[in-house]
């Protein structure tokens, strides 16, 4: 995506002659926004000459903390790189400061202009380059599941669904699909298409979700991997500030409720070649679909456990992974069916597409896209050829081998040298070492369940 210009800058300031500052936004690791608040006089400075910010940026955890390990730090001298503002990208943030706010996305490049290799959008534009060498396009959906939270805990200092803003009575009941509870948090589901459409969002459908307060939002699909993956970001960000407007709180935390359903990112892809045919269409209609799509989905099989530390990226993420809640725990796949890891949804034959459904909400949206395309380039590179489809209950067939270890998930990818390749030894090095000093951390944290059980009985 090329860079802002100062031209449309000054357009899009005369247009919206009530905004007084602006949000410039980065994702480290994490898929946390970071960056820097300016004046609306200082944005044609920005697209003149970028911002900086320190490339240490992406050396922080998620407290923010800046993980030395990475070599991002002190150890270059937290030196600064220079942030582009990119195009089609400056928009209103009309839940923040009664509409007089404005946000903007960066991505960090190196002094000679060439991608920071750190930067996660940066990794997937690689990955990007590698399909284009091809021929091919990735055509991608992004869904996203969310609780909604009280703002007020238990008396016990745990979360809870919010009370209903039509009836004031809280959620206790699953109430998949129920149109019912849409209508009740209609107002908070308004606020949020308004304001996605404000920002060019394209949303798609929405859902009541398979827990209290639980909900899902599908972007439209986008033949740009890159914008699909900015939409996902934004609409992260759109849904937790228009939550605190209405009195909840928004999360994407992959399991906030050790006993109800964790929220999933499921991703929808296809590949259009130069003529901007799918060529995961059988030419036939044959409802298998093409060897491209058998290669793909071979590829994706084989590097999926070693995927598992981006499509699960901290301590919460493993807690989603049990069964009988639609989360997959093996290396599967088949048509029209969710208890497998890599679902080919049923329909028309021009969009057979691949549904991918391991990775939780938590998931870094750009990282998670770029392993998932070197999963597909894989496959079609080594001509792969994946197992039988499932049949049935996935669950019930197999055990699980997907690796529930947040320390083997990033060994496991730290020995895959498919990954290594594509998505960078140098980013590899910084994504590890970033997640490892995480867990290190979250190992001294003695949890209140371990004195619960063990406190007076061990």
């Amino acid at each position: 995506m090329p860079s802002l210009s100062a031209d449309h800058a000054e357009e899009f300031l005369a247009r919206h002659p009530h905004i007084d500052s602006i949000d410039l936004l980065i994702s480290d690791l994490n898929g946390v926004m970071r960056g820097k608040r300016i004046p609306c006089g200082k944005l044609a400075q920005v697209c003149q000459s970028g911002v900086n910010l320190p490339a240490s940026v992406f050396a922080l955890d998620i407290n923010g903390h800046t993980i030395e390990a990475t070599g991002l730090g002190l150890a270059i001298g937290d030196s600064d790189r220079v942030c582009r503002p990119l195009a089609g990208s400056l928009m209103p943030s009309p839940w923040l400061r009664g509409g007089r706010q404005a946000q903007l996305l960066m991505t960090m490049v190196e002094p000679d202009e060439t991608p920071f290799f750190a930067d996660p959008r940066q990794v997937l534009r690689r990955q990007l380059e590698r399909l284009r060498e091809r021929g091919l396009t990735p055509v991608a959906a992004v869904e996203m599941e969310f609780y909604l939270l009280d703002r007020e805990r238990t008396p016990e200092g745990l979360i809870q669904p919010p009370c209903s803003p039509r009836n004031g009575e809280r959620a206790t009941q699953s109430q998949l699909y129920s149109i019912g509870e849409l209508d009740e948090y209609a107002d908070f589901l308004d606020d949020v298409h308004r304001a996605a459409e404000c920002q060019g969002l394209p949303l798609d459908t929405t859902l009541k979700e398979c827990a209290p307060g639980q909900f899902e939002i599908t972007l439209s699909h986008c033949n740009d991997v890159l914008k699909a993956c900015d939409s996902a970001v934004l609409l992260k960000r759109l849904i937790k500030g228009v939550a605190l407007n209405h009195g909840f709180e928004a999360t994407f935390m992959a399991k906030p409720y050790g006993l109800e359903a964790g929220n999933g990112t499921h991703v929808h892809l296809s590949l259009l070649d130069d003529g901007g045919r799918n060529v995961f269409a059988a030419e036939n209609a044959d409802p298998l679909g093409s060897e491209t799509l058998h290669r793909a989905i071979a590829g994706l099989l084989e590097l999926m456990p070693a995927s598992m530390a981006i499509c699960a990226p901290n301590l919460n993420s493993f807690r989603r992974f049990q069964p009988g809640l639609y989360v997959p725990m093996t290396p599967t796949w088949g048509f029209d069916n969710r208890s497998v890891a890599l679902r080919i949804p049923s329909g028309d034959n021009a969009a057979r597409r691949i549904e991918h459904r391991v990775a939780g909400a938590d998931v870094n949206p750009y990282l998670l896209l770029a392993v998932l395309l070197a999963g597909i380039d894989y496959g079609i590179d080594r001509q792969l050829e994946p197992p039988a489809p499932v049949e049935g209950n996935a669950y019930e067939q197999f055990e699980p081998t997907l690796t529930n270890s947040w320390q083997q998930a990033l060994d496991l990818l730290e020995a895959s040298e498919p990954l290594k390749a594509a998505l960078g030894s140098n980013f590899i090095h910084v994504f590890l070492a970033n997640r490892r000093a995480e867990r290190e951390l979250a190992m001294q944290t003695v949890s209140r369940l371990e004195y619960d059980w063990y406190l007076r009985h061990v």
